[in-house]
């Protein structure tokens, strides 16, 4: 059976592809494992920390591929990822992050590049949350749905979820804060991840999807 190793960025990561992906991909012979990032235990580090661990992960499994599962929001250059300054004059946000992936394997040991397929989230994990407005209506009480005029509108400005910007008042996180009373992220991330389906999220956010099939084709 095929491994492939995914470094997540945290714990909500991990329990998202615990609960949407491991059985999905089982069936397609691949056997999914999901370590944090260790220096941290969960967190964005230094690039150097990161590819330690990528590396170390690559060497010490020799028939594995190794992926990445964080967020491009909270990346800055303090956190010194390869090809940084270069990215930053593309535009396009899509074209930015593919620009850092390939300068991220291009870092990485020539002789285990071969197996490593770098991915950034665009922009925020929980933008996948915000899929199907009826999932929201049917999982959450509706007396701890707080700003529901505010939850309709982001259905209509982001038919793309993952296009949810990224600034600390309106990343997909904060907005969730807002909108749901008491919302934990690992926990109302399980319940509406699982009710919306893998297939769901895949088929509105197309740079998930795209991970997903080259892990699947790798």
């Amino acid at each position: 059976m095929k491994r492939i190793i995914i470094i997540c960025e945290g714990p909500t990561e991990q329990a998202f592809i615990k609960t949407n992906m491991f059985a999905t991909f089982i069936q397609k012979g691949i056997h999914l494992q999901t370590p944090v990032i260790k220096a941290s235990k969960g967190g964005i580090v230094k690039w150097r920390r990161l590819k330690e661990q990528i590396e170390i992960h690559l060497k010490s499994d020799t028939d594995a591929i190794v992926t990445t599962f964080i967020d491009y929001y909270g990346l800055y250059s303090k956190y010194e990822f390869p090809g940084w300054n270069d990215a930053h004059t593309i535009q396009d946000i899509n074209d930015r992050l593919d620009s850092l992936e390939n300068y991220m394997l291009k870092n990485i040991d020539k002789k285990l590049q071969n197996r490593f397929l770098p991915y950034l989230q665009l922009h925020e994990f929980e933008g996948l949350l915000f899929n199907e407005l009826s999932v929201f209506i049917e999982q959450i009480p509706n007396k701890d749905i707080l700003k529901m005029e505010e939850l309709k509108k982001i259905f209509i400005d982001f038919p793309n979820p993952e296009m949810i910007n990224n600034s600390k008042e309106t990343s997909p996180s904060h907005r969730l804060k807002r909108i749901i009373n008491g919302y934990n992220k690992i926990v109302y991330g399980d319940i509406l991840s699982e009710a919306i389906g893998l297939e769901r999220i895949r088929n509105k956010s197309p740079r998930f999807n795209n991970w997903l099939k080259k892990m699947e084709t790798f």
